[in-house]
């Protein structure tokens, strides 16, 4: 039997719980791969209570989550306690989702999980109990770091329509112009194509390369740094035999006929990657950290504290991200 997903609670007070409780209803319907959740049992039977879900929840270890999936939803307790309702943060929420997160990277380090999968957290509540980094792909690189080496993590939108990476990630626009540079665009893609190859099956990734300004500088005349930092760096890709195009005016990427032509598409900052794929895919939508020594997935939206508790909130990206999740842990290199 495989290795059960580890998935995390996310914020409390957000939908977290309501999308775990709905994925786990459909398991059989759609075939879900199994996972445990990582929490405190007693929030999550009080959430399945306010929303009239009559699910049976089992607190076990991780090794037998597997086993126990098909009756009950597996619950790994973190020992954090989760006192926060529906829409309300409070003082619990920052301890309880970084316990989460942290359990989560653990298993999996350790092999009792296969993959983490995480629930949407609520940055500006962890912010203010003290977390300093930008959001989640640079707390994972930080608890999956190594005698002193701390992986460079890339984070990866990824969905049958479309699959973009943004170069910049979690930082203002002016800190993206400032952080922005040909050998994180080198080491970016390098990293890229080494989980398309080794983790998508894909044997010679085709990637599409964004400008940074409007119509990708237009020759210069309309800003340099395609000539001076994004042209060097797609010349030392090619040099080691990536199939790469650009730098490409952004704005003419990601129509149907300009997205069969590649199998990711790398962007210079945050907005310029996830607009397109918002746009296009927005309930399939999987967010995927590279370059990690451990997988991650995780939903492509937020806590959407506004429909927590009322049964609104659709699971499926959720769900997306538990398949993806699954099928990266099982991939064979291409």
């Amino acid at each position: 039997m495989a290795k059960p997903l580890a998935l995390t609670s996310g914020e409390p007070a957000g939908i977290g719980s309501d999308i775990t409780l709905k994925a786990w209803l459909c398991r059989d319907e759609l075939k879900l791969p199994a996972f445990y959740w990582l929490g405190d049992s007693a929030s999550l039977a009080r959430r399945a209570k306010l929303l009239g879900l009559n699910i049976p929840l089992a607190e076990l270890r991780p090794e037998d989550a597997a086993s126990a999936f098909a009756q009950a939803l597996p619950v790994v307790s973190t020992g954090q306690v989760a006192t926060a309702q529906p829409g309300r943060p409070d003082d619990s929420s920052a301890d309880a989702a970084l316990t989460s997160i942290r359990h989560a990277v653990a298993d999996v380090t350790a092999g009792r999980a296969g993959a983490v999968v995480t629930n949407p957290i609520a940055k500006n509540v962890l912010y203010r109990a003290g977390f300093r980094h930008p959001g989640h792909t640079e707390y994972l690189a930080e608890l999956a770091a190594t005698k002193g080496s701390t992986p460079q993590p890339v984070m990866m939108l990824w969905s049958p329509t479309l699959a973009v990476v943004p170069v910049t990630i979690h930082v203002s626009l002016r800190e993206a112009l400032a952080q922005l540079s040909a050998d994180l665009i080198v080491s970016t893609v390098r990293i890229v194509v080494a989980a398309l190859k080794s983790r998508f099956g894909i044997a010679r990734p085709r990637l599409a390369v964004s400008g940074l300004n409007p119509h990708a500088g237009e020759d210069g005349s309309l800003g340099t740094e395609e000539q001076t930092i994004i042209a060097p760096a797609l010349d030392i890709l090619r040099k080691e035999g990536f199939q790469i195009r650009g730098p490409l005016p952004a704005d003419t990427m990601f129509h149907e006929a300009a997205r069969q032509t590649y199998d990711c598409a790398i962007c210079m900052y945050h907005d310029q990657a996830l607009i397109p794929i918002k746009t296009l895919a927005f309930e399939d939508a999987v967010n995927v950290t590279l370059g990690l020594p451990l997988i991650r997935t995780s939903p492509d939206h937020g806590t959407a504290f506004d429909i927590a508790g009322t049964g609104k909130a659709n699971p499926a990206s959720l769900i997306a991200a538990l398949r993806l999740a699954a099928r990266m842990a099982d991939a064979r290199p291409a």
